[in-house]
């Protein structure tokens, strides 16, 4: 076939699958995975990659002066996310050939020479357990060169957190450091108590307590390097106020690492905009369309431009709208259909009002492979449906559309030749409220991700309310884990 007299057109289906699946962030997490671990055999590795649980793993870093409670972050971290904690000591604790090489620069009070400690964390991550189940790397890296060479290894985090607290703080909190010499959990005096009273009898002063002269010395150490590792992770990093009970620090720490990065992946926006008469859907999906570059779809007027045009379709639900009867809903859902196949609604996404109506058609429009990325309810009382709706009309001479109370007409001429819709009575705007009413409940339940938006407000504080709607990304939330019933029982 020759693409220049028939070009390809790609099916709106394709386009809901890989946005549904997060096709595009499944591919680039492959290539990325591929030019970093440079393997032999390509097909091989990829196959393995996605015979895995999941591919995209944890890999934070928790970083931050001595006693801010590192350890005990990436503990609870570790439990909750099923990663592997590791520390210095623990990589140095594998039985290998380069660790036992580390060991005895160690052994002798020497520096570690960067390329092999490297290395050395490089073997570690590279174990299938951090492979499988991801990593929490604990104090490490300790300075931006170290930083830079595990980047250069291909060592990136997801994730990075530094715990700050000044520095009277965290002096005092080493001084009144008490471990669990069964356990090996960090307490301390005042900060971190443990509610179990042989535990706490059982607690001993680490055998390396330092003085506060020490202590500062420590502290102004890593004052020197904590710029550089902030710039070195400036796309991935989250400070977090070390100086606050541990419960809500873990819980800003484990919201943060739950959270997903800005996807690069292409987005089609398709957005349904439900709301009784009188909220302003039109004006709504006008100021979506303009801004976002969508189509601007409204059920009423498709179906009015179908039956002028004089097609088949056109004859057969014309009869309908000259007697203000409701189309069928296969009809309406057939010229919905077409119209959104088409290719400005494929590429450049759509915003649909006046339809659905109830549930059958949500059903229905859902089984068409139609699905919305984006729902909003406009919320209003029917006191100020009335007032808006009962109180215009439009000037039949120049289209414009008047308010008697906040747009009233510039003179008595104009005022005379205004004419109301006879949709606009009274007794048709209850009509129209109570058919909106009764379907309005089943509809949220039928779309539980929709976002309520208060309409009784000025027309764009209520587009900002839609454009917060319409941005960011969901975030991974494991089904266990609740942060609040977290904190209440850590509190008591």
């Amino acid at each position: 076939m020759d693409a220049t007299t028939k070009p390809l057109r790609i099916p709106p289906e394709l386009s809901i699958y890989a946005q549904k699946h997060e096709i595009f962030d499944l591919m680039q997490s492959l290539v990325r995975n591929l030019v970093i671990d440079k393997p032999e055999d390509h097909i091989q590795y990829l196959i393995g990659l996605l015979k895995r649980d999941s591919i995209e793993v944890p890999r934070v870093l928790i970083l931050g002066p001595p006693a801010s409670g590192k350890t005990t972050i990436a503990k609870k971290l570790c439990e909750h996310i099923g990663a592997v904690h590791i520390t210095s000591n623990s990589i140095l604790e594998n039985d290998s050939e380069l660790s036992r090489a580390i060991k005895q620069y160690t052994e002798q009070n020497q520096e570690i020479p960067q390329d092999l400690w490297i290395k050395l964390v490089e073997e570690r991550l590279s174990k299938p357990d951090c492979v499988r189940r991801g990593w929490i790397l604990e104090a490490i890296p300790k300075n931006r060169q170290e930083a830079l060479y595990l980047q250069a290894c291909g060592i990136a985090p997801e994730h990075v957190v530094m715990l700050q607290a000044h520095d009277d703080v965290l002096t005092e909190r080493s001084l009144g450091k008490r471990i669990d010499p069964v356990t090996g959990d960090v307490y301390h005096l005042t900060f971190i108590w443990p509610e179990n009273v042989e535990v706490s009898q059982r607690l001993e002063k680490p055998d390396c307590l330092m003085e506060e002269e020490e202590i500062a010395h420590q502290l102004q150490a890593y004052r020197r390097v904590a710029q550089g590792l902030q710039d070195t992770y400036c796309n991935s990093l989250k400070i977090i106020n070390a100086d606050q009970p541990h419960v809500d620090v873990f819980a800003q720490v484990l919201s943060y690492v739950l959270s997903r990065h800005r996807s690069d992946a292409p987005h089609i926006p398709r957005i349904l905009l439900f709301g009784p008469p009188g909220c302003g859907r039109s004006l709504q999906a006008s100021l979506l369309a303009q801004k976002y570059g969508l189509v601007d779809i409204c059920c009423g007027e498709l179906l009015k431009a179908v039956a002028a045009d004089e097609s088949s379709m056109g004859e057969l639900i014309k009869p309908f709208l000259e007697s203000d009867r409701r189309v069928p809903d296969n009809m309406v859902l057939q010229i919905l259909t077409e119209r959104l196949s088409r290719l400005d609604c494929t590429a450049r996404g759509w915003v649909l009002h006046g339809f659905p109506r109830d549930v059958e058609q949500a059903e229905r429009l859902q089984e068409s492979n139609f699905l919305p990325s984006r729902v909003f309810f406009l919320e209003i009382s029917d006191d100020v449906v009335l007032e808006r709706l009962t109180l215009r009309s439009t000037d039949p001479v120049t289209g414009e559309r008047y308010h008697s109370l906040h747009n009233p007409a510039p003179g008595a001429i104009v005022q005379a030749r205004l004419q109301c819709n006879p949709r606009d009575t009274e007794i048709e705007v209850y009509k129209r409220l109570k058919e909106y009413r009764s379907h309005v409940a089943a509809l949220q339940a039928f779309y539980p991700q929709a976002v309520q938006v208060n309409a009784d407000q000025q027309p764009h504080t209520v587009f900002e309310c839609l454009e917060s709607g319409m941005v960011g990304r969901p975030s991974k939330v494991l089904p266990e884990l609740n942060i609040q019933a977290l904190s209440g029982s850590s509190s008591r």
